[in-house]
């Protein structure tokens, strides 16, 4: 194995979204999709609704693994979930990933976004996330699926929009790359450019045409270029004199 990537979803979803990603890797690389609790593989398991707890949960689950030559990319409420994992390693005098891939996620702001979906009408987030994407309209449209689904939802909603970021953190020494869609209205290009700031090492700002879910038609530019950005890093880490 060259690279363990792990790959983080976004709110309301799970590994699914990301299921044909494996295949558009190298491969000697290992791709681990990951679902938070209260979806996908661990659907059994209630919710976690606070963002430091689910951190918790994921150094606790994904521990033995965060070792070796790994990678961190997340989308959304995974590109929240994937830095903060990294400040936390870091905090904690472990091995931090060599690279860190952050999608759809605006820079964090002390105060918060000010958004406020996760108490909208039942019919209100309907329309807001068939507006931004990544939600299949069959779980929108059906009252028994929407009814299974929605807690996880608001939960992840609630978990996003009540994040209070440490601020003006350190700069991570870890190698960051931000990607995003030029039609998003959720984290738009110009809630992404202040990422540079908060790494040492900024691999650049890659847009693509689309909104929220700007790979969804096609992921094959962003997994191409998460594939060059990973390879950049790596090549560095290996390079690395020592401290």
């Amino acid at each position: 194995m060259e690279v363990r990537l792990f790959v983080f979803h976004h709110a309301g979803g799970s590994h699914l979204l990301y299921r044909d990603w494996p295949g558009r890797f190298p491969a000697d690389w290992e791709l681990r999709l990951v679902d938070a609790p209260g979806r996908g593989m661990l659907a059994d398991r209630p919710p976690i609704g606070d963002a430091d707890a689910l951190v918790d949960h994921f150094l606790d689950e994904l521990g033995p693994e965060l070792n070796g030559p790994y990678a961190l990319f997340g989308h959304s409420m995974g590109g929240l979930v994937a830095y903060e994992l990294t400040r936390r390693l870091l905090a904690q005098g472990r091995t931090p990933p060599f690279w860190l891939g952050l999608s759809a996620r605006s820079t964090p702001r002390p105060g918060g976004d000010g958004s406020r979906r996760h108490l909208l009408s039942d019919a209100g987030l309907r329309r807001e996330l068939a507006a931004m994407g990544g939600t299949p309209s069959f779980v929108l449209d059906d009252p028994e699926l929407w009814e299974l689904f929605e807690p996880a939802i608001r939960t992840d909603l609630r978990l996003v929009e009540n994040w209070r970021p440490a601020p003006d953190p350190a700069p991570l020494p870890v190698p960051l790359s931000v990607f995003g869609g030029t039609r998003d209205t959720v984290a738009e290009p110009e809630r992404l450019a202040g990422w540079a700031e908060r790494t040492e090492r900024f691999l650049g700002m890659h847009l693509f045409d689309g909104g929220h879910f700007y790979f969804q038609p096609d992921p094959a530019p962003l997994t191409g270029r998460i594939t060059q950005d990973i390879r950049s890093a790596l090549a560095v880490s290996r390079h690395a004199v020592p401290r």
